[in-house]
């Protein structure tokens, strides 16, 4: 898939079907889930907080639910930021096998002795 962001009606949809999720999952009354970003270019940045700290069961409850969410709807699951330290292993949901190598192509290229942000996302 191509990068690309989710229609307006399916961010708000996003939003709807996290708080379903998380409520389904006896989350509704310690969390809150709101939507927030950039209409122009589709990227919406879902923040979910945990009023109890953090809770390993909450995130086992959303991932990787949400990015597969995102997956099924055509969106993309990185953004004006790219992927992310802790997400790599979801990028096939948004990106082809073929983009990804692309990617670790240009990587190498440009940076062939690994000096540029070492021990990131692509290697």
């Amino acid at each position: 898939h191509a990068g690309r962001g989710l229609s307006l009606p399916r961010m708000y949809e996003l939003v709807e079907a996290t708080r379903a999720r998380l409520e389904a999952e006896g989350f509704s009354e310690s969390t809150r889930a709101a939507g927030y970003g950039h209409l122009g270019d589709s990227n919406l940045h879902l923040n979910v907080t945990s009023l109890v700290g953090r809770d390993d069961r909450l995130l086992a409850s959303l991932e990787p639910w949400l990015f597969e969410w995102v997956a099924g709807a055509k969106g993309s699951i990185s953004a004006e930021h790219g992927i992310g330290q802790c997400k790599p292993e979801f990028l096939h949901l948004s990106k082809s096998s073929s983009a990804i190598d692309l990617m670790k192509l240009l990587k190498r290229t440009l940076d062939p002795n690994g000096i540029l942000n070492p021990y990131k996302v692509l290697t």
